[in-house]
């Protein structure tokens, strides 16, 4: 019986470096996509942003995805 040994190939030098850009690129684009959500959410007035469940001073929260328990809790 024959055993074949097989190592695997290890990954270019530069792999390291491609992985740090993507990741700066998608905390980037992570980034834009949360400002702009915050500038939306901003320029709402107070009722719209009622009938979503937040207030003004939740908007960040929100927008970082912080659980909060008074967000269901809002009173009219």
């Amino acid at each position: 019986m024959t055993t074949i040994y097989t190592t695997a190939e290890s990954a270019p030098a530069h792999s390291g470096f491609i992985r740090m850009l993507g990741n700066w690129a998608n905390g980037l684009a992570a980034h834009w996509v949360r400002r702009e959500a915050m500038k939306t959410l901003q320029a709402m007035d107070d009722r719209e942003l009622r009938d979503l469940g937040i207030t003004r001073s939740h908007i960040e929260d929100a927008v970082w995805g912080k659980p909060n328990p008074e967000f269901g809790r809002m009173r009219y």
